[in-house]
């Protein structure tokens, strides 16, 4: 939790951005990579910014290079992953950047936390609620709400 805290405070010390609300954090079953990692965390923060996506990108991996996350193997290990899930109603896809984040309407560990702050967002694409995209999913026993706070 401290790595959480520490990241929403890093990012909210960004000028032009200003953090609205935390979910709560949600322990899961790490999906991909090596066998043998231990549980993950996650959560999904909401803000406000006057950077562009690109920028505010770009920021989030200053922040996950400062508490030392490394990109040396797909979904591996790591101490923090900062990812942009959804960008008011914009959609673009580039080399670095897609909006909405292309996997998250499969993922109940990143539709959980986000029901959390925004139920009735649409996804721009798909035309559902996080609330309908989660309800789709099948129940994941390995996604569990902490009661570690943040």
């Amino acid at each position: 939790a401290a790595v959480f805290r520490g990241a929403r405070d890093a990012l909210s010390q960004v000028p032009g951005i200003r953090v609205l609300a935390s979910s709560a954090l949600y322990e899961t079953e790490p999906v991909g990579g090596p066998p043998g990692q231990p549980a993950y965390l996650n959560a999904v923060l909401a803000i406000e910014t006057e950077l562009s996506a690109e920028d505010l990108l770009r920021r989030c991996l200053q922040i996950e290079a400062r508490f030392g996350r490394k990109r040396q193997e797909h979904w591996g290990p790591r101490t923090l992953d900062l990812d942009l899930l959804f960008w008011g109603q914009l959609v673009c896809s580039g080399p670095d950047l897609i909006l909405p984040h292309p996997r998250l309407h499969e993922r109940v560990f990143v539709l959980a936390p986000l029901r959390d702050l925004a139920p009735n967002l649409r996804h721009p694409v798909l035309k559902s609620t996080v609330d309908e995209l989660l309800a789709a999913l099948p129940a994941d026993p390995g996604v569990r709400r902490s009661s570690e706070t943040w």
